[in-house]
């Protein structure tokens, strides 16, 4: 039903109604026509830049998984070394308990016991060393906490003061890593390590 001035009374039949009048969206002086060619240029100059990014993240993606993938084959059987050291100090420490004198004069029996024992050893270390795990003997280098842990300090003038002159337990290194640090004791150093320093 529609009032005398031509408009319709019936709300239930919107239908009837003229259709609202849209306007052009507020394009931005500076943005381009849609669909011009300087639209278009924009476009794919921004695709181009996600595709680059991305392509530089995946480049990044690459080379941190080819060195953690480096690095779990070098240092896979750390755990394992480690146990394996315990071993190796108690073959060291076999061969030390024998005194070089008694080993000159030992029957048969007991230098073919102790020649079992030095080639057991050096068979450990070449196994260990074909997996990346190699013994390091710090006598006569500077300390370095790096490496080393000094357990003592031992009066010795004949050489500079900070000199490790003897090893309680050898370091052992896997990759470039310190498997093992070194128990050392450190000379204090005397006249001759002042005179050095002097000169």
């Amino acid at each position: 039903m529609t009032d005398p001035n031509g408009q319709n009374d019936n709300p239930a039949n919107p239908a009837d109604d003229p259709e609202p009048v849209v306007s052009k969206p507020y394009v931005m002086p500076d943005d381009p026509e849609p669909g011009s060619a300087e639209a278009l240029a924009k476009e794919a100059a921004e695709f181009r830049d996600k595709m680059l990014r991305t392509l530089a993240e995946m480049e990044n993606l690459r080379k941190r998984t080819a060195k953690e993938v480096a690095d779990a084959r070098a240092y896979a059987i750390t755990g394992f070394a480690r146990g394996v050291l315990d071993i190796a100090d108690n073959l060291q420490r076999a061969l030390d308990a024998v005194p070089s004198e008694t080993r000159e004069s030992a029957d048969p029996m007991l230098k073919a016991l102790i020649e079992g024992v030095e080639l057991t050893e050096r068979s450990l270390h070449n196994a260990l060393e074909k997996n990346g795990v190699r013994k390091f003997d710090p006598t006569g280098e500077k300390f370095d906490p790096n490496f080393q842990q000094a357990m003592y300090e031992v009066p010795d003038a004949s050489v500079p003061a900070g000199t490790v002159v003897q090893v309680v337990q050898a370091c052992y290194m896997i990759g470039d890593r310190v498997l093992r640090p070194a128990l050392v004791a450190v000379a204090k150093g005397g006249a001759k390590a002042n005179a050095s320093e002097q000169n």
